[in-house]
């Protein structure tokens, strides 16, 4: 019977055991799961955030969210702050989703989430805004700029955070600008400077500023002005026959560039008006002669001018007879006759001369050697002393 009791005592010892361990381990394991979980956030300024922080395993415990200035907004699904952009999307024992509408640079920085356990855990979510830049001003073009002079052109944004980049573009080729970054409150202000001499080249020319940012994705702001610039006239006179010939209809194209443009151009022929106006028709830039004749000779000037000065083109003149262009030409086959005759008795002569310089050449030289044995037969004569 002893023995009975003591084999009880101990089997309930055991189970007591196992069953105080298992407690053990399943509130070891709510206590790791009962965690609040939280992800940082990225929106754009004016749109909406939603905040959530979840549990895995939460025994009836209530999640609040805070702000950065540890104002409560909501402790579970109760509102805390009177602030109208910020509303309850999901409330549970799991979780706690909130949302923040129209969000502004202001909202952002570290939220906190809280789960009242024993003690109190918390989960940080850092709120990040970004600042929308506005769109760019481009300053520095108030008047037309004249050949020669300095330009500064400014492109400017402002409200970007992080701060903007700026890209200057003439036309598609892209131009590099002196960036200036200022930070103004929470934003930047950004401005980019291009220095430009300008030449007639430059007039028409396209500026682009083009601002880029996260905020706008793929989807740049950019603005475009297009540059005046105002030279004197440049000149050229273009004809329309090569060869003009009495009794043609003849054309000269007075070509004239400048900004402003020069109009009216001016036709003169040799220093004077020109003398026969019923022939000799204007018409816009272009002086046009009906039917020419050899009286229209001579040299003939188109003048254009506008407020930065005056220049000025000529051509001269000269109306052929179509009869004496028609004559017959040179008997070529006779030309070509004579010359290959010419080549042959050159040819000869060149070979008879190489042939006598040849023979000419030897008949030196045998004499050389006659002289040069001569001269050592003497020097080898017996010196006879006396």
């Amino acid at each position: 019977m002893m023995l009975q009791q003591h084999l009880l005592f101990v089997l309930y010892s055991f189970c007591g055991i196992a069953i105080k361990e298992a407690a053990t381990k399943n509130k070891v394991k709510g206590s790791q799961a009962q965690f609040p979980i939280t992800q940082n956030v990225t929106v754009v300024e004016g749109s909406t955030a939603n905040m959530t922080c979840r549990v895995d395993y939460n025994d009836n415990t209530s999640l609040q969210w805070s702000n950065p200035a540890q104002q409560t907004l909501f402790f579970g699904d109760k509102k805390a702050l009177r602030d109208n952009r910020i509303e309850l999307v999901r409330a549970s024992w799991k979780e706690l989703t909130i949302s923040i509408s129209e969000v502004a640079l202001s909202d952002e920085g570290q939220y906190t989430c809280s789960l009242f356990t024993m003690p109190v855990k918390t989960s940080k979510a850092f709120l990040t805004v970004l600042g929308v830049p506005a769109k760019p001003e481009i300053t520095g073009l108030s008047r037309p700029a004249q050949e020669g002079e300095d330009v500064t052109l400014t492109c400017t944004t402002s409200g970007s955070k992080p701060a903007a980049d700026i890209r200057w573009f003439r036309n598609d080729k892209e131009v590099q600008g002196q960036k200036e970054v200022n930070a103004t409150g929470r934003s930047f202000m950004v401005r980019s400077t291009i220095h430009l001499k300008v030449d007639r080249t430059d007039d028409g020319a396209a500026y682009t500023c083009v601002v880029e940012h996260i905020a706008l994705g793929s989807l740049p702001h950019q603005v475009t002005e297009v540059l005046e610039v105002h030279y004197p006239p440049q000149v050229q006179i273009v004809r329309s026959v090569i060869v003009p010939q009495e009794g043609q209809y003849f054309k000269l194209e007075c070509v004239s560039k400048g900004n402003p443009l020069p109009e009216p151009v001016f036709w003169t022929k040799d220093g004077g008006e020109l003398p026969d106006v019923e022939r000799m028709i204007v018409e816009g830039r272009d002086l046009i002669i009906t039917t020419l004749n050899k009286t229209d000779n001579g040299t003939y000037r188109c003048e254009a001018s506008n407020q930065l000065g005056t220049n000025r083109d000529e051509f001269t003149l000269y109306v052929y007879d179509p009869n004496a262009l028609t004559q017959p030409g040179p008997d070529h086959a006779l030309i070509g006759g004579v010359v290959a005759v010419v080549v042959f008795i050159t040819l000869c002569f060149i070979i008879v001369l190489g042939r006598y310089l040849a023979r000419h050449k030897d008949i030196t030289r045998e004499r050389q050697e006659m002289w040069f044995i001569s001269s050592r037969k003497t020097l080898a004569l017996p010196i006879i002393t006396l």
